[in-house]
């Protein structure tokens, strides 16, 4: 068994076990899966259920990991580990004590807003962003008590760097790409970015296609320099994959995931009304089983062995032994 890990600490695809199994065949030590875009806690429970039932299903496949140690035990047995993850507070509606049920639950990761303005913090496609709410800060603190990590991925940039300040632990950015490289709203300014990993963060970059240069025909070759040119600002050991991987899902998802219960009309996002749905992956990225290219690309791009391993996921590895749990003082 090889020492390294690979991870990748996004995904939202329709699963199933063909994906499952792919994973095994890439080599996939652990993912972070969203198990909640705007569902309210009950409905999140529900997503819960659905997992346990893949767990039972597929055991030799995947297993729910809790902790830096269950990712490590799943490698030795050969099965990819499951972190879940939120990508909007609404699982916690809008008592605080939630924050804590969904940690015992399985939830690590939990984005201050998606988009839109939240009960916490603004998010990217806002106006104005008056930073982070009265609620949000006390959401933060239990956060960071309970070990449930705040990602501000698809939040503005007042709101995440307060955040960044306001958070006694290191935060993430699980899936996005800095803006200097790709001007899409949702890629991070360097302001963020340094602030984040000052802050001892994590940046997951991203493969899904609006948040890459050239789209779906961005090349592995651009996507690698990148994140080279990342490493040199920001240090490699801050650096992961978080691939936003939404492999299988049918474009009516999208609706799902732009609008939620907010709005009567279609919210674009980074496509446009000519491409509603999910774009084509890069052809060096299709599905699990190409982080191989990954491996590979970073390798052309310079990176020393122990900088591709940590890329790959060595560094999501430590940083999940750092958060998961309850504060220490």
């Amino acid at each position: 068994m090889t020492s390294h890990f690979t991870i990748d600490n996004l995904q939202y695809a329709n699963w199933s076990e063909k994906i499952f199994r792919q994973m095994r065949e890439g080599g996939v030590d652990a993912v972070h899966v969203t198990i909640a875009y705007h569902e309210q806690f009950r409905e999140t429970v529900s997503n819960i259920e659905q997992w346990n039932g893949w767990f039972e299903c597929y055991p030799d496949l995947i297993r729910m990991a809790y902790t830096a140690d269950d990712v490590c035990a799943a490698k030795r047995d050969g099965v990819t580990a499951i972190l879940f993850g939120f990508q909007n507070p609404s699982p916690m509606e809008d008592d605080i004590g939630l924050i804590e049920i969904l940690h015992r639950l399985g939830g690590r990761f939990m984005q201050l807003s998606y988009n839109n303005q939240s009960l916490l913090a603004t998010g990217c496609y806002e106006a104005e962003d008056p930073g982070i709410t009265r609620f949000g800060k006390q959401a933060i603190a239990e956060m960071n008590r309970v070990g449930m990590v705040i990602d501000m991925s698809h939040s503005a940039d007042r709101s995440t760097l307060e955040a960044i300040e306001l958070s006694a632990r290191p935060i993430a950015i699980t899936h996005a790409n800095p803006h200097a490289w790709h001007p899409a709203l949702r890629n991070k300014s360097h302001e963020v970015l340094k602030a984040l990993t000052d802050a001892g963060g994590m940046l997951g970059f991203s493969l899904y296609p609006h948040h890459l240069k050239d789209g779906s025909d961005c090349t592995l070759e651009s996507f690698c320099k990148a994140i080279a040119d990342a490493a040199e600002h920001y240090g490699a050991e801050h650096l992961g994959i978080g691939s936003d991987l939404c492999q299988d899902q049918p474009d009516s998802v999208v609706e799902w995931m732009r609008n939620g219960r907010w709005s009567k009309q279609m919210d674009y996002g980074e496509g446009s009304a000519s491409n509603a749905g999910f774009p084509p992956q890069p052809e060096w990225f299709v599905d699990n089983r190409d982080f191989g290219n990954l491996r590979a690309g970073l390798a052309d791009a310079g990176f020393a062995a122990n900088e591709i391993d940590g890329i790959m996921g060595d560094n999501w590895l430590r940083f999940y032994e750092t958060s998961f749990g309850p504060a220490t003082s």
